[in-house]
C-alpha cells in the first residue's frame, strides 16, 4: 500500500467507547484533510471527555475552524466537524500533567498532610474560577468528596488530607488515569467506596480494574469488580512476603498506585516499577523528595 502525501477526509462514524484517543487522534490531523473530517460517534458515552474538549480548545486556538455536535440530543457532544486550513503553531502553552499529579495529591490524602503544587490551573467547573484545559475541577471535587481540603490560588494548589479518608460513590469516566490512586486511597478509608465509568480501563497497558482487586486484594483487601468499576471495602492491609511483590504488569498507574499504599503498609516490593518512567522519569526521585530525608 502506497501513501500519496494527502488524505481526502470527509466522514467517519466509529466507536470511541474504548479510548477517547481515537477522537483526539482524528482532530488533530483533520486540518490537513483534504476535505477536513466530520467524525460521529456511535456506540457507549465517550470516556475522558475533558481530554477531547482539551484537544478542541487548543486546536482553536492554533486557528482550526472545529465545532462539537450532538448527534443525539441527549448526548454530550458525540460528533465533531474540522474544516481543512492552516494552523498557526506559533505559540503554544502547555500546562503540567495533572494525571500525573494524582499520587502526590493522594499522598497528601492518606496521610493527613499538606501539599502545594505550583503551576496547578484554575478550573470553572471545579473548587477554582479560569480556564483550564484539563479536568482540574472534577478531579479535585473527587477528592474533596473524600475528605481533602483545595484551595486554588495565583500560586497554584494547596491540598491538606482529613487524616481520616472518607469512602465515596463516584462516576470516574472523565478522570480515569486516576482511577488506580484513588481505589489506593479507598482502600486506606474508613467506609466503603464505588468507582463506575471505568469499564475502558480494562483495555489500557492491562486490565487495570482486574489488576487492582487482584494486588490489593494479596494485601489483606476486600476489592469486587463490577462490570465498569470497582467497590472498595477497606479492610487492613499489610505486605506478605510469600504473595511476591505488587504486580506493575508494566503499568506505571500501577506503580503509583504502589506508592500511595505504601505509605500506609509498609515493606511493599514492586515488580518492574521502572515501568513508571513511560510517563514520569522522575517519578522515583520526586517521590523520595516529597517524604523527606530517611523515607
Amino acid at each position: 500500500m502506497l501513501g500519496h502525501g494527502r488524505v481526502r477526509g470527509g466522514t467517519v462514524t466509529l466507536d470511541a467507547s474504548g479510548s477517547s484517543q481515537l477522537i483526539s487522534g482524528l482532530l488533530l490531523a483533520a486540518p490537513r484533510f483534504d476535505e477536513g473530517i466530520e467524525i460521529r460517534h456511535q456506540g457507549p458515552p465517550v470516556p475522558s471527555a475533558p481530554h477531547i474538549a482539551m484537544t478542541v480548545r487548543m486546536l482553536q486556538a492554533a486557528g482550526a475552524d472545529v465545532t462539537s455536535v450532538r448527534c443525539h440530543p441527549e448526548a454530550r457532544p458525540d460528533g465533531w466537524r474540522v474544516r481543512p486550513g492552516r494552523l498557526d503553531l506559533d505559540s503554544i502553552t502547555v500546562e503540567p500533567d495533572l494525571s500525573n499529579a494524582g499520587p502526590f495529591l493522594a499522598a497528601a490524602l492518606v496521610t493527613g498532610g499538606t501539599l502545594s503544587l505550583p503551576g496547578w490551573p484554575r478550573a470553572g467547573n471545579g473548587p477554582g474560577n479560569g480556564q483550564s484545559l484539563q479536568a482540574a475541577g472534577p478531579i479535585l471535587d473527587v477528592l474533596t468528596g473524600m475528605g481533602a481540603r483545595c484551595e486554588v490560588g495565583a500560586d497554584g494548589l494547596t491540598i491538606s488530607g482529613p487524616g481520616t479518608v472518607r469512602g465515596i460513590d463516584a462516576d470516574l469516566r472523565d478522570v480515569a488515569e486516576l482511577a488506580p490512586v484513588l481505589t489506593a486511597s479507598a482502600a486506606l478509608a474508613d467506609t466503603p467506596s464505588t468507582f463506575t465509568g471505568l469499564a475502558h480501563t480494562r483495555r489500557h497497558e492491562t486490565d487495570r480494574l482486574a489488576a487492582l482487586a487482584r494486588e490489593i486484594n494479596a494485601l489483606g483487601g476486600d476489592i469486587t469488580e463490577l462490570p465498569d468499576g470497582l467497590q472498595i471495602r477497606p479492610r487492613p492491609l499489610r505486605a506478605h512476603a510469600a504473595d511476591g511483590p505488587f504486580g506493575s504488569y508494566d503499568d506505571h498507574r500501577m506503580v503509583m498506585t504502589a506508592a500511595v499504599l505504601g505509605l500506609a503498609v509498609p515493606g511493599i516490593r514492586v515488580a518492574n516499577a521502572q515501568t513508571v518512567a513511560k510517563t514520569f522519569p522522575e517519578f522515583m526521585d520526586v517521590w523520595a523528595e516529597m517524604l523527606g530525608p530517611g523515607r
